[in-house]
């Protein structure tokens, strides 16, 4: 018997319609699915813990980290036929009569021993290059935003399948009861793309495994306190009580989400401690706040996002994503980017340099990046003042820092234009997610090292549902070896 057709069924039907040993085994492939979380990892795990932080929008990989002197010298130039290659463009910018290249307004220089190059918008960055992994050669399937989010957090640009975070809750359990495994947080106040609660959801996965958001202000998770009139002990005695006729309803209909329910009244419940207690930031000494700067003391803002991030960390909280939204910048870039520089550098190399202070940082994989890249000519009118960037899906740059990758590298290159995935010589080499290209990383081969790292084998962690055993990286990835320290 089909173990979803078991699960809709009473107790009495299911008598009426099964024998005994029949319902024994459905119950059997359905614990072989929920057991899978018990489990160990396949692999000897680098990484016990990720915070991810997300820069929504696409950030331009040419103003960053991919430094391109030939676009500020043929600045003004039309893009070459044979680097465009007939790629599709956005409906943004195909009706241009023509697509300037535009080179970057910002100065780039080396740094440290691994000889990084990096923009003038990023100081507090370049002084952990050599702690870092720039993966420069990452390409991804989408060129629009919704669905090129949701296939970095999800393995799919169709909504609806469980999130990164999710997954890893489902293959990896949690290492604190107190707090959820999979916890999220937003730069508050930011524009820019939407985000949808669906990009931390559960999908098809138990609804246990979903992303928790913690929120800035009075109350970080919302309902989580009592209401007005209820004390802890009466909320104690209803869960009690509710907890009773919850497992006298899962004995009659024999659904796993009833026991999911009592497990998160449970949490929440515990919760009620906890979480006032880590979100507390007062109590961080002026050294800390120093170090990720004076947006760390204003509750929301990316830099106390990043400081929470590191507290969560330290209480085993398994899967940390931060979204910063803000990235999308199709006109005004150079105002732009820098006032979102200024709002994400520190804090993000404060991470990085406060998690190895406190021996987290072996252990803890931290990786910074967005959906996809930006152009390298501009969309719209070039100007000597300003340009814009337009969606670029064919290369882009992100960077990732502790958790067993390999610190000080660069991997993967572009072309002399910033517009093509090449070789160590520059010359264009093909990327396609069907066929693994050493040197290129598609989103899905990203997921499969990230899962590596954590000690799973990408291709053993599924679910089946709906007849069909689903994965993270579907039926694609490849773990990037040269990326393992």
């Amino acid at each position: 018997m089909n173990p979803e057709t078991f699960k809709s069924l009473t107790r009495r039907h299911f008598f009426k319609r099964g024998a005994a040993g029949i319902g024994g085994a459905a119950l059997a492939s359905m614990a072989g699915e929920r057991l899978l979380a018990a489990s160990p990892p396949s692999l000897a795990p680098k990484a016990k813990r990720i915070i991810y932080l997300f820069q929504s929008g696409g950030p331009a990989q040419q103003d960053l980290f991919d430094y391109k002197p030939l676009l500020v010298e043929k600045n003004g130039e039309p893009l070459p036929d044979h680097v465009r290659g007939g790629q599709r463009l956005t409906g943004m910018s195909a009706q241009q009569a023509s697509i300037p290249l535009a080179g970057s307004h910002f100065k780039f220089a080396q740094h440290g021993q691994s000889g990084a190059w990096l923009s003038e918008l990023l100081p507090h960055t370049a002084g952990i290059t050599d702690k870092l992994c720039f993966v420069k050669s990452m390409f991804t399937d989408a060129i629009n935003h919704d669905p090129a989010i949701t296939f970095f957090q999800t393995g799919s640009q169709i909504a609806g399948r469980p999130s990164m975070g999710s997954w890893l809750s489902y293959g990896l359990g949690s290492e604190n009861e107190n707090l959820p495994g999979f916890i999220v947080l937003v730069s508050a106040g930011q524009g820019g793309q939407p985000l949808y609660s669906r990009l931390w959801g559960n999908g098809f996965l138990d609804s246990k495994f979903q992303g928790v958001r913690f929120r800035s202000g009075k109350d970080p998770v919302l309902y989580l306190s009592n209401p007005d009139g209820i004390c802890r002990t009466g909320r104690r005695a209803m869960l009690d009580k509710l907890s009773v006729l919850n497992r006298v309803q899962f004995e009659r209909e024999l659904d796993p989400e009833i026991e999911s329910r009592i497990a998160q009244y449970e949490m929440a419940y515990r919760m009620q401690t906890s979480v006032p207690e880590v979100t507390d930031l007062g109590g961080e000494p002026e050294s800390v706040h120093r170090l990720y700067g004076e947006d760390s003391r204003k509750p929301g803002t990316f830099a106390a996002n990043c400081l929470l991030a590191r507290r969560l960390a330290e209480r085993g909280v398994r899967f940390i994503q931060l979204y910063h939204q803000g990235w999308d910048q199709h006109d005004n870039l150079p105002g732009a980017i820098r006032g979102q520089c200024l709002e994400t550098d520190q804090a993000s190399a404060a991470l990085v340099r406060d998690l190895e202070q406190r021996g987290l940082l072996e252990d803890t994989l931290v990786i910074w990046g967005g959906e996809f890249g930006r152009t390298s000519y501009s969309q719209g009118k070039l100007t000597k003042e300003t340009y814009g960037r337009d969606h670029h899906p064919r290369c882009f740059t992100i960077w990732m820092a502790g958790g067993g990758v390999k610190p000080g590298i660069s991997f993967g290159h572009t072309d002399a234009y910033g517009y093509n995935i090449a070789d160590a010589d520059g010359i264009p080499i093909p990327a396609d997610k069907h066929i693994y290209t050493p040197g290129a990383v598609h989103v899905h081969d990203l997921q499969a090292t990230i899962l590596h790292l954590m000690g799973i084998d990408h291709t053993a962690l599924t679910y089946l549902h709906q007849g069909r055993r689903f994965r993270l990286t579907d039926v694609h990835g490849h773990v990037v070896n040269e990326l393992l320290g």
